[in-house]
């Protein structure tokens, strides 16, 4: 199969756009994801997909806890890029950003956030280029009402671009 032919098909696939964090004792970090899957509603389960080279993917490795917040339409371009484009390696991703602790100790961001969730990590899964984690919901709040944004409004309306370490890069051609 040709490289174009499986980029193009999977451009049909949907997805939102959401912001998952963890820790590693003080630090914090968090990175822009299009692949949280809601696993089982009883017991309540999420997965989250990670490249191995991403800094959160270390710290959800060594904590076994990471949160999901789901963002909402009305974000701003500016909003993503410490989060999608910088590495917590080189700078403090929330030192401009509200946020709040969990009860697991994530960072859960407050601005253009619908709801958060908070994951204790039960299993992983090796895929190559990147990590399934799956675990237990532990937490949730709903912070507001409004529509969450998805992958597609963010490529299409805010003309957002995409980390070459997420699963749907596509290089421009």
């Amino acid at each position: 199969m040709a490289a174009d032919w499986n980029r193009k098909v999977c451009e049909d696939l949907t997805y939102g756009l959401y912001l998952v964090t963890s820790l590693d004792g003080d630090r914090l970090n968090g990175q822009l994801i299009n692949t949280v899957i809601q696993v089982t509603s009883d017991p309540p389960r999420l997965a989250v997909i990670i490249n191995k080279k991403n800094l959160t993917h270390e710290f959800i490795s060594k904590s076994r806890v990471y949160a999901v917040c789901v963002l909402e339409e009305t974000a701003p371009l500016t909003f993503f890029g410490p989060f999608g484009f910088r590495s917590g390696r080189e700078v403090d991703k929330f030192a401009k950003v509200p946020f709040k602790k969990g009860t697991t100790g994530c960072p859960l961001v407050t601005d253009y956030t619908l709801s958060v969730m908070e994951v204790k990590v039960l299993n992983e899964m090796d895929v190559g280029t990147h990590t399934i984690f799956v675990g237990d919901l532990v937490n949730g709040e709903r912070l507001k009402e409004g529509r969450p944004l998805t992958y597609r409004y963010y490529r299409e309306n805010l003309r957002g671009k995409t980390s070459a370490n997420a699963p749907t890069y596509s290089p421009t051609p």
